[in-house]
């Protein structure tokens, strides 16, 4: 049977501490180097320019960021494909972000 997780209920975060102080993530899915997770983003979040050997999906739920001195309102979807340096990354009010890792090739 399949696990069936709410996104939007008080279970399972967990701190994200390697991410800004005050980050919390609910994982939905950890397997065969792909990954699913919920990223509770804090008021006054940052987070430096980075990259993955993966690609990155970002689909933001609720609230916004900012990255590269453009907003991201909830609705906004980013794919990076594996190498892509992307971020910085900033929330002045917090975000709730869905985001999703998988070794696929995005080009």
């Amino acid at each position: 049977m399949k696990k069936i997780m709410n996104l939007y209920d008080d279970l399972n975060w967990e701190n994200a501490d390697d991410y800004f102080k005050g980050t919390k993530r609910k994982i939905l899915r950890d397997e065969n180097g792909s990954r699913t997770v919920l990223l509770k983003l804090p008021k006054g979040f940052y987070m430096a320019p980075h990259s993955h050997i993966v690609s990155e999906q970002h689909l933001v739920l609720e609230g916004e960021y900012i990255s590269n001195d453009k907003n991201y309102p909830a609705g906004s979807y980013q794919i990076f494909s594996p190498g892509d340096e992307h971020g910085p990354f900033e929330s002045k009010n917090g975000a709730l972000i869905l985001v999703v890792w998988d070794p696929l090739k995005t080009k």
